[in-house]
Order: C-alpha cells, then structure tokens, then sequence
C-alpha cells in the first residue's frame, strides 16, 4: 500500500507518522511519500520520520520529494494537510479582521475565508494532477477549511472524504472521564466543520444508551474548562458544543482577547522553530512532547482509521468526517459538506440518520452552510463582490460596512495568492 502526504514537511508529519508506526496492523503502508517543496523541512521532517519507523520497527519505506507529480503516482490515497502562505498568512488572517472589532482566526469569520480563497484553487490543481498520476485514488483532506475545501474537491468530481480532529479529541476525553476504552464512545455528532455540537455520547454504538447527561453532571465543570465556556452555558443548553463555538457564543469577549495577545501564529511559529531544530538531532527518534503544543492531537489514530476504511482494511465502523449532505439534515441542500457519524468502506462515507433539527443549532448551522456556498463560489470565481457577499452572509460579521472594509482588507493581505485580484 502506497500512500502520500502533501504538506509532508509540516511539523505535523511526525504524529502522523508515529500513528502509522503504532497502528501498522490496521494501515500496513508499504511506501510512504512526503511531499513538500520546501526541501530544507522535508529533509529534516524525512530524516525523523525514518528514525520514528525504525524505532518502531516499521518495515515501510519513506520516499521525501518535491514533486508532487511523482511522488502522487500510484498512490492508494493521498491525504492533503498544507497551509498556502505558512504561517506569515496565518498570522494576517489572526490581526485584520480585528480592526473591524471581528474574530481574527484561520478558519472562521474573514481569516476563515482569506484562507479558503488561497487554498481552493492550490488543492484543486493538486487533485487534479493526482487523478491523473493515480485513477482511483482517495483524497483524504485535513486542510482548513475542511469543510469548504472537501466541497469543492467533491464538486469537481473527486474521490475525497474531509477529516478533522475535534471529534476524536472529544471522544478520547470522554472516554476518559468515564473510564471506557475510546472505541466504546459513539459520539452523535451534528453540525458542519469547526460547527458542532455533541447532542448524544453512546457507549457501544448508535444504539447504546446515552450518557451525555451523566457525563454533564459529574464532569461538566471539567468539560466546560477545556471549552473555555461557563458550565453553566452547557447545562442550559444540554449538548457539549465544540470549542470552535466559543467564537459564536462569546464573540466580543474573544475579540478582546485576542487584541490583547500575540497571534497564535506568532506561537506556531516559534513552536515550529523549535521543533525543526529537534528534528535535526539524529538522535532524536521519537515525536518531541513540544509537538502536542502545536496541535493536531489524534491526527494520526484518526487518519489512519480512515484511510484504512476506505482502502477496505480494518478501520472502525463509524467515523466522524466531512462528506456531502445528501438528506442528512433536511434543512440544507444535498450537496452541502457536512460533519457527522459516519459508515465508511471503499465507496466511501454514508452518514448516519441525525435526529430531527433542533432550532438551538439547525438555524446556524444553515445560515453558515450558505456562507460557505458563497465562499467557495468567490474562491473558484474571484472578484470583489463576491468576497463582499461571502463576508455579508456570515454570522460572525453580517454588517454592511464591516464586509465592506473587511473585503479590501483580504483583497490586500492576499493579492499575491489571489489570480484574479
């Protein structure tokens, strides 16, 4: 089995070979491809990754290039986890919209959609070289914004699945707070990516019965610390909301936070600085505790129970990803991206039945799905109007004059990466 990562000198790379070092039973890769044209990363994340197999006593070989054309062909799956612009870009998705006294972040608000218009038309030309290079191949998609980047892979006709993070991170704290193995924890996951809410924690399956308000009671307190969230918003609302919420919730006390502080770019940055240092020990030959800082927790479990799911192994029967709507929640059109439980096999992902909408998040849920149309229409169309109309229709923005100047904001932080402006 052939698999390749493009974005393969991201200091992620390490957990996410860690994880197909440890679960090799579940993802037998016989050759592992790292891509990345920054060819000075790629050579010190290459080197790690080698020495991590070795320790393990993983057999694969990892294969580290800066051609995507040749290191896609022939490929079984390829996952996508780039960042067009680095950490520079991110850093000004994080400080403009501030200016306008809005949420500065790389995947929601106005930095959400600056990095949705640099990274729509990249991803698209990459998969379509890899249709080329390698027919039937999965596209498996870790890139923010996950959920606006799966549509347009999907709706060009791609064979791609959206992964995230957030979900099995719950799923593992939950099953610790109840001291169940994570593989007991069916999560009822409804929302779309960066915009969920757990209305249901069942131990089993879907069937199993539901201790979400057991899990409230005895550990909401510990819950609502690592949302950043009163425990007091949960027990009215009833469902543990991802802390992406937080953004929605507790909009103008975030803003003032985060003029208050670095950018986490600024973080990342320093973090990754650090951790391209260690990379170049020859000693080293394990993933760094520093890494966990930087984020990404689970990347890897998750990935690698996806991509053997989809490459007809043994990954679990459920899974929480990015795929088409198709009916799912009625209240959205059937092609809308959205992030919910889960069958995937080799034809791919089929969500699971979601109980009827509830009006606390089916009305948000909505009106960002139709952010995200607008968006993806500006990223693969350009043109000022159309990122004007994109920041209109988000929840987070929704005033004239703050699209408006927000709009020649992105425009100006983003020409290089923009063709059209």
């Amino acid at each position: 089995m052939k698999l390749a990562v493009v974005g393969g000198g991201s200091t992620y790379t390490p957990e996410l070979i860690d994880g197909f070092a440890r679960l090799r039973d579940t993802l037998p890769i016989s050759e592992l491809v790292l891509i990345d044209p920054a060819a000075g990363r790629l050579e010190l994340v290459g080197g790690l990754a080698r020495r991590i197999f070795a320790r393990q006593g993983h057999s694969g070989k990892i294969v580290t290039t800066s051609d995507l054309d040749a290191g896609v062909e022939g490929a079984d799956a390829v996952l996508l986890q780039l960042r067009v612009g680095g950490q520079a870009a991110r850093h000004q998705d994080e400080t403009w919209p501030l200016e306008c006294g809005c949420v500065g972040q790389e995947t929601t608000g106005a930095g959400g959609l600056a990095k949705a218009l640099r990274t729509v038309p990249v991803v698209l030309d990459i998969a379509e070289r890899v249709q080329h290079a390698s027919p039937g191949a999965w596209i498996i998609d870790f890139t923010n914004p996950v959920g606006i980047v799966t549509r347009a892979l999907l709706q060009a006709g791609h064979k791609a699945v959206g992964l995230c993070n957030v979900a099995i991170g719950l799923q593992r704290r939950f099953a610790a707070l109840l001291d169940v193995a994570p593989a007991d924890v069916h999560l009822n996951h409804v929302g779309l990516n960066h915009l969920t809410w757990e209305t249901g924690v069942r131990l089993g399956g879907p069937e199993g019965a539901d201790l979400l308000p057991k899990l409230l009671a005895d550990h909401g307190d510990r819950i609502a610390d690592d949302l950043r969230l009163p425990r007091a918003v949960l027990d009215r609302l009833g469902v543990v909301p991802s802390y992406y919420l937080r953004y929605f919730y507790a909009h103008d006390e975030v803003v003032r936070e985060l003029r208050a502080k670095p950018s986490r770019a600024a973080e990342v940055a320093e973090m990754e600085r650090q951790l391209l240092e260690m990379y170049g020990d020859p000693a080293l030959d394990t993933k760094p505790e520093l890494l966990a800082r930087r984020g990404g927790a689970f990347y890897s479990e998750a990935a690698v129970d996806l991509a053997a799911s989809l490459l007809g192994g043994g990954g679990s029967p459920y899974q929480v990803v990015n795929t088409y709507n198709n009916g799912t929640l009625p209240y959205l059109p059937a092609d809308a991206v959205i992030e919910v439980q889960a069958t995937v096999g080799p034809q791919g992902a089929t969500p699971l039945p979601v109980p009827g909408p509830d009006p606390l998040y089916s009305g948000l849920i909505a009106n960002v799905t139709a952010y995200e149309e607008l968006a993806l229409e500006a990223a693969l169309r350009g043109g000022r109007d159309r990122v004007f109309k994109a920041l209109l229709a988000h929840p987070l923005i929704g005033q004239f004059e703050y699209a408006d100047k927000l709009t020649d904001q992105l425009i100006a932080h983003n020409r290089e990466h923009l063709a059209w402006a």
